[in-house]
Formats: structure tokens, C-alpha cells, sequence
């Protein structure tokens, strides 16, 4: 069983920044493909970003190109987003998740194909 715990949520005024961090008790850190989705009010959880197990090769969604950025330390079990930019339509309860032995693609845009995921940090952005 691997407990991923995610902190660095809060509120910030809509072009300012956000660190988040997600700290994974896994052992063997370095087996897991890492993610962070997102769930905004009344709507679906929805991809955001996920990075291959040595951090390599990073995936986003099309709305966070050029804003957030995926790294993971696997030294320190800890995967990160960092939020520029932000914007209004990025307040959602922000999870990361942890997929063993998963390989970086088009799969890992979708919730299923995880096996772990953290109980979430809210990020609200006022306009």
C-alpha cells in the first residue's frame, strides 16, 4: 500500500504562483509513474500533468502548457507542481496519483489507470 499526501494548496490572486508537492510512502518511488488531476466544483476530475518514473519525460494537458510544471525528486519520494499563472479556471481540489511500473502515454491522461491516489489540497484562484 503506498499513502501519497499532498500540501502547498491555498489561495492566490489570479496571475500569481503555487507550489504543490505530493510525498509518496513507496519505497521504491522510482517504479511509479506519477500524475496530479483535478476536480472543480461540479464538474469531472480531469488530467493535468504526469512525469515518467525517472522524470525524464513529462505529459500535460493543453490548458497548463506553458504555466505548470511536473518534476519529481525520487530521492525524496516526492513528486511537485509548480502553478505560474494562474487563472480563475484553475480552482479545483488538486490529487496526485501513482501508477506502478506505468509507462508514460496517452493512458496515463485517464484516472483508471492509476492504483494510488492522495486525498487532495484545494487551490482557489481569485480573479
Amino acid at each position: 500500500q503506498v499513502q501519497l499526501v499532498e500540501s502547498g494548496g491555498g489561495l492566490v490572486q489570479a496571475g500569481g504562483s503555487l507550489s504543490l508537492a505530493c510525498a509518496a510512502s513507496a519505497r521504491t518511488f522510482n517504479t511509479y509513474l506519477m500524475g496530479w488531476f483535478r476536480q472543480a466544483p461540479g464538474k469531472e476530475r480531469e488530467f493535468v500533468a504526469a512525469i515518467s518514473r525517472s522524470g525524464g519525460t513529462t505529459r500535460y494537458t493543453d490548458s497548463v502548457k506553458g504555466r505548470f510544471t511536473i518534476s519529481r525528486d525520487n530521492a525524496k519520494n516526492t513528486v511537485y507542481l509548480q502553478m505560474n499563472s494562474l487563472e480563475p479556471e484553475d480552482t479545483a481540489v488538486y490529487y496526485c496519483a501513482a501508477d506502478y511500473g506505468g509507462n508514460l502515454g496517452k493512458s496515463s491522461e485517464y484516472g483508471t489507470q492509476y492504483d494510488y491516489w492522495g486525498q487532495g489540497t484545494q487551490v482557489t484562484v481569485s480573479s
